[in-house]
């Protein structure tokens, strides 16, 4: 897949971070390719190609750039923001579902047969399946390289690699170097075992404070909350558990992972990625919303904020019906009561629950118990899912209407273009800005906002 090269060639040419990870920039010359933030020499025009994907690049024989390392780049906004199947593959992807169900467990994760999938992927991103899986496993084998005292054979499994040997022609034909001189080049200090420290990038501007802010307000105890400047979270991971201390930064969030088992870094990696919505364009997003002149203000005086989503789709789900009605604060009270341990209940977990752990009317526990149901029996797909099915398929749960579906979808989902109407705090931060103040008639005016409501529910929110 090629992309517009006038159009990518201005912004490699202008080092417009905005592009990183939006497509790559593969010089034919030197056989490297580089994010179009790169600070080197800009190379002549007849000697660039620009492709979507650093896995694009690789399968095309490409090595990355070591000095603007543009496989740890932001991810596509596109991948992001798109709830077809392939932007659904890529998201999967990132968090491992390749490396631990194969392609075949992809596939059957979206309905569709391996050769489909990869076609699909191919014509859109540049590479198939397998080939981004295996540019994920290198970056994470880089990150354990320069961050741990592991032994490169230890890296190699905990990556994901089959092999030792694949694990070195792989680093070697990426990076141009061989595992134990990526070492050499090690940039951070070493860490105890377990744990991991990685910068996440993002798109300037982002507004740690907001999401810093609605976390910390609807924090469990025990399973996450806010610590001054940072953000901490129980993860509950593929191969074990996990914690991940989330500090935001100048154009990046640092991250520090304690992990129980190491081959589950990519996936704590991506889950925080999506908690903090760092692959969002929040340019697009805001110039949108701020050509209401009701929201314009509240834009220009906050930028770049981003709509908090979640490590778990089931916790939100859950989250949203406890939420019916009720408080931040009282519904946090309630959720304490159903968590047991340090990481929230699985769906096959809450359904074990006794009753007196439901502190709520007997109608909502029924609710949450059709929901734990659904979502044990593999009938309902929070985490990956199709949007539009889910979000249908939820409103058919007894007790889940469409404030409940709505709200799952913007956080669990990822649907930049969820609205709440109905919301007391959406209407009251309405009528604070001046907006319609009665769901009908702010529904209406809303409809000039898309495809971001979801974003000016959550500045909606702030201004309540």
């Amino acid at each position: 897949m090629e992309l517009d090269f006038d159009t990518c060639r201005r912004a490699a040419t202008s080092r417009d971070a905005r592009f990183d990870g939006v497509f790559v920039t593969a010089v034919k010359s030197t056989k490297i390719y580089c994010r179009p933030s790169c600070p080197a020499i800009v190379p002549k025009a007849e000697n660039v190609r620009f492709l979507p994907t650093a896995a694009a690049a690789q399968r095309e024989g490409f090595r990355a750039c070591l000095r603007c390392r543009p496989d740890a780049a932001p991810g596509s906004p596109a991948w992001d923001v798109r709830g077809d199947v392939v932007g659904r593959a890529m998201r999967l992807i990132a968090d491992g579902v390749v490396d631990r169900d194969g392609v075949p467990g992809l596939a059957g994760r979206l309905g569709y047969t391996e050769r489909h999938l990869h076609r699909m992927l191919t014509a859109q991103v540049g590479a198939g399946p397998l080939a981004l899986a295996r540019a994920q496993r290198a970056q994470t084998a880089r990150v354990l390289i320069e961050t741990t005292r592991l032994g490169l054979a230890e890296i190699a499994f905990a990556a994901g690699f089959g092999s030792v040997r694949q694990f070195n022609d792989t680093v070697r034909e990426i990076y141009g170097r061989t595992p134990s001189d990526l070492r050499i080049r090690r940039t951070q200090p070493e860490q105890d075992p377990g744990v991991v420290s990685v910068r996440l990038p993002f798109r300037a501007p982002l507004h740690a404070e907001a999401l810093l802010s609605f976390l910390g307000d609807r924090a469990i105890e025990g399973i996450d909350g806010r610590e001054g400047e940072a953000y901490r979270r129980n993860l509950r991971l593929p191969h074990g558990s996990g914690t991940a201390v989330l500090r935001p930064g100048d154009g990046h969030v640092a991250a520090t992972l304690h992990l129980a088992d190491l081959r589950d870094l990519a996936p704590a990696v991506a889950r925080c990625r999506r908690l903090l919505d760092l692959d969002a364009d929040p340019a697009a997003v805001d110039a949108t919303l701020s050509d209401d002149p009701l929201l314009a203000p509240m834009v220009l005086k906050e930028p770049g904020v981003r709509v908090p989503r979640a490590t778990d789709g089931f916790e939100i789900a859950v989250r949203a019906v406890v939420g019916q009605q009720i408080s931040v604060a009282a519904a946090r009270t309630v959720l304490r009561r159903l968590v047991t341990g340090d990481a929230f209940p699985t769906a096959a977990e809450l359904l074990e629950l006794p009753d007196e752990a439901f502190a709520m009317p007997t109608a909502r526990r029924r609710t949450l118990r059709a929901l734990a149901a659904a979502v044990a029996a593999g009938e309902l797909e929070l985490d990956g899912g199709d949007r539009a099915e889910t979000t249908a398929r939820l409103k058919e749960v007894p007790g889940i209407g469409d404030w409940t579906a709505q709200y799952t979808a913007m956080r669990a989902l990822g649907d930049p273009d969820a609205f709440l109407p109905t919301d007391l705090g959406v209407l009251r931060g309405a009528r604070a800005l001046g907006l319609p103040a009665d769901p009908k008639s702010l529904a209406a005016h809303a409809e000039r906002w898309r495809p971001w409501r979801s974003y000016a529910v959550i500045r909606l929110w702030r201004s309540c």
